[in-house]
């Protein structure tokens, strides 16, 4: 057996891009524990019995209620006993997924022998998934380097350090060998990375900046979304949000977001625990009208500015990082896509014209 399946529970996985399965599980692996087994904790025996699965993948699904024993969830502490039956399960069913080389346009502001900054449309999913098999940023990517041995490696994920939301536009890096993708990963685990986005959000925010503190995990009741539990709670893992304002328009406000950490779906599920939802998020009630009147000719407003954008209102607008080879600090800003624009200038006019 080999981990691939694993991979759904590291911070590139978002299962908010595939379709809803009304809430269904699938077995991708089974052990029956052995009679004269000792008791071990149970992180410690998947880690011998699957190929190259970490500890913290494994943690991560235990977290995530996808490690039954006996039919029930249990935590990475839960220690086995003979005639255990342990399950790992998942949102999407067993497949192979093979990476299919496409040649699909790439908007690249910057590239060497060690890795190449993407930045990324809006729509585009980043890797293969269930329900996202071919169109994606890696399927692009192994057309473009076939030639290199890190997109052949049988790698699910080849290059990756980071990802960001299907309907999320903005900058990536991806590693073009193994080394660099070392590197550049350890950046952003011990958080010396720097992420700076631009997201427009419901409301109008109460202080121009601020720090959101809470613990992300998966929904108890829908695992396709995330959710913020306390500071306290075993659920979840630590999670920091800088926002700061950049312009007001009395129902939605402007603003950046810088990352601290990087947990799926930070931002949007960070500004929604605050009550101001990205404008437009499907997931977190950013489809709604959430501030203003009930009349007609401003529900058709706001209905027409949720055409301009594929899902949420937020960029990646900022990208930092140390070279892997040089060392030297390298940052990147990329302008805000042409739609965006027009969903500010929208809201700029129509508060312009309410004074």
């Amino acid at each position: 057996m080999t981990n691939e399946e694993f991979d759904d529970f590291d911070g590139l996985y978002d299962a908010a891009d595939e379709p809803e399965i009304a809430g269904q599980l699938y077995e991708h692996f089974r052990f029956e524990v052995d009679k004269g087994q000792g008791m071990l904790r149970i992180d410690k025996f998947l880690q011998s019995k699957i190929e190259n699965a970490s500890r913290t993948k494994i943690q991560a699904a235990a977290d995530a209620n996808c490690i039954l024993v006996n039919g029930v969830p249990v935590k990475s502490n839960y220690r086995v006993k003979p005639d255990d039956v342990i399950q790992i399960m998942m949102t999407h069913p067993p497949r192979e997924i093979e990476i299919v080389a496409e040649d699909i346009p790439l908007n690249i502001v910057y590239e060497d022998d060690s890795l190449v900054v993407v930045n990324k449309p809006a729509g585009m999913v980043v890797h293969p998934s269930y329900g996202h098999y071919t169109g994606t940023l890696i399927n692009a990517l192994a057309f473009k380097y076939k030639d290199l041995p890190i997109f052949n490696s049988g790698d699910a994920r080849p290059g990756l350090v980071h990802r960001i939301d299907k309907n999320t536009s903005g900058l990536l890096v991806v590693a073009k060998t193994e080394k660099a993708k070392a590197h550049i990963s350890r950046q952003f685990f011990y958080h010396s990375s720097h992420r700076r986005y631009v997201a427009l959000v419901w409301g109008d925010l109460r202080d121009d900046e601020g720090t959101i503190v809470g613990k992300i995990g998966r929904n108890l009741r829908n695992r396709q979304i995330m959710d913020v539990f306390p500071l306290d709670s075993p659920i979840g893992k630590h999670a920091v949000t800088h926002y700061r304002v950049l312009e007001r328009f009395g129902y939605v406000t402007l603003v950046e977001c810088r990352l601290e950490t990087g947990r799926t779906h930070q931002i949007r599920i960070h500004m929604k625990f605050i009550g101001h939802p990205l404008f437009n998020d499907p997931e977190y009630g950013g489809r709604e009208i959430r501030c203003g009147t009930t009349f007609a000719k401003y529900s058709q407003f706001v209905e027409n500015c949720f055409t301009l954008l594929p899902g949420q209102a937020l960029h990646a607008k900022e990208l930092g990082f140390d070279h892997p080879v040089t060392g030297k600090r390298m940052m990147f800003d990329s302008e805000l896509p042409d739609n965006f624009k027009t969903l500010i200038d929208r809201w700029r006019t129509y508060t312009n014209s309410k004074d």
